[in-house]
């Protein structure tokens, strides 16, 4: 029996103004764009209409002076994704959310309420919060240390994903003659005693059609890349070959399997800035007009991000990166070690560091052609079974929409329309069955 030919699935990070330091000031970006509900709402109803799997909402917890333009003043995840489920149909509603600092029973309640507003769409991408300062900003006396804020987030899901099962799918019979509203035998307690967290439950709203949000994990590092082989649907990730994304893709994938699971259970999405243009040369003469809007200054800023806001502006620009030790490993630690490990190998100067950090030159860019041609070969060769797409201007999602979507669906590498209502149907990951359910099932 012939089976279809699996899809390309997408994503669309819809980030305000841009993630760089600068973008906010190109002639066509619209300077208010993080706050500024219609530019969400067109940037989600394009991504609809080019049948992407979903939109994807970025956050963090804190900030300063020197933070991305665009997390100093935007939407708060789960508001601008209610706001969106409104407005749209298909489309997965994605937002990030931290494990470090919020409570399981409300974030399960939120991401709960978001599924039924939106129809089964909601997915919550884990995080656990890089940056050391978002202590401050939740009374709290320091950050939990890189490993401590794994084993956090594995608990939290553990408790999420059981208050999400308080209810059996069934259990609501509302039936206004005999006055019985719900099956108590269908009604479940969690009461969940941990290392960390201690909930009674139930939750107050059931299970969606989806059954379960979906779990997105954004962390490379081996903690993170453990936790979503054992609890995640899908994986934002990022990778600057095609030889280092298929060495990701596999190595999830078997962590995966090594936990019970199918390799088909969990998505590999790496994150691609595509700048398309209908001539090679245009294509570069758009990556230039961004790029040439970053100082070095900035260049510095952005850089210190990842090394907890980190003043790299007291070392000399053009000697070689400084040596910082294991300084910057309880924040962003995968991207750290790569940065001080390219750093070291290749010889490079501060300047060179920041720079390349802060204007990176992928090699998608280029002609719609071009970035279908790259997309069809890491998907094909094992590098990915999708991408989040992040374009520092609104036109550049469209651009992809119109030029790259049609030549993949050309290719049949593409969908032509949604094949279910749901974020998992969409992504083709398991609904979770209901534990109480399936207890009752087997015995």
């Amino acid at each position: 029996m012939m089976t279809e030919k699996k899809k390309i699935k997408f994503g669309a990070l819809i980030h305000g103004i841009g993630g760089s330091m600068a973008s906010w000031r190109h002639p066509e970006a619209s300077t208010d764009a993080s706050v500024n509900f219609e530019f969400y709402k067109r940037q989600a109803l394009k991504a609809e209409e080019g049948k992407f799997d979903l939109v994807f909402i970025a956050d963090g917890l804190f900030i300063n002076e020197k933070s991305l333009p665009h997390f100093l003043n935007r939407f708060e995840p789960i508001t601008i994704l209610s706001a969106l489920a409104a407005v749209t149909s298909k489309i997965g509603l994605v937002g990030t959310l931290s494990t470090s600092y919020s409570e399981p029973f409300t974030v399960s309640r939120q991401f709960g309420s978001l599924d039924h507003i939106s129809g089964g769409r909601a997915g919550w991408n884990v995080v656990t919060s890089p940056l050391e300062g978002s202590a401050n900003n939740y009374s709290k006396t320091e950050h939990p240390a890189h490993p401590t804020r794994y084993k956090i987030a594995e608990e939290y899901l553990q408790v999420a994903k059981g208050l999400w099962d308080s209810w059996e799918d069934d259990a609501f019979i509302r039936d206004k003659e005999s006055g019985v509203f719900f099956d108590k035998e269908k009604l479940h307690t969690l009461n969940h005693q941990g290392e960390f967290f201690s909930v009674q439950g139930p939750l107050n709203i059931a299970r969606s059609k989806q059954g379960q949000p979906v779990i997105f994990q954004a962390g490379s590092s081996e903690d993170g890349k453990t936790l979503a082989a054992k609890s995640a649907d899908a994986v934002f990730t990022g990778h600057d070959s095609l030889e280092e994304a298929k060495a990701f893709y596999q190595d999830v994938k078997s962590r995966t399997v090594q936990y019970g699971r199918s390799p088909e259970d969990i998505v590999i999405l790496p994150g691609i800035s595509p700048i398309i243009g209908r001539t090679v040369e245009e294509a570069e003469r758009k990556y230039h007009e961004l790029a040439e809007l970053i100082t070095i200054e900035n260049a510095l800023n952005y850089l210190g991000r990842f090394f907890e806001h980190h003043d790299f502006s007291q070392y000399p620009l053009d000697e070689p990166f400084p040596d910082l030790g294991d300084f910057g490993s309880n924040s962003f630690r995968s991207g750290t070690d790569k940065i001080k490990q390219k750093a070291k190998e290749h010889h490079l100067t501060l300047r060179q560091v920041a720079l390349q950090a802060a204007t990176p030159k992928s090699s998608f860019i280029g002609t719609p052609e071009h970035i279908a041609d790259l997309i069809q070969q890491w998907f094909e060769e094992g590098g990915a079974d999708g991408f989040i797409i992040h374009t520092e201007l609104a036109s550049g999602l469209h651009d992809f929409v119109d030029l790259v979507i049609p030549i993949l669906q050309e290719r049949g590498l593409y969908r032509l329309d949604y094949e279910a209502d749901t974020l998992r149907g969409n992504l083709e990951v398991p609904i979770p069955v209901n534990r109480y359910a399936r207890v009752k099932a087997s015995t």
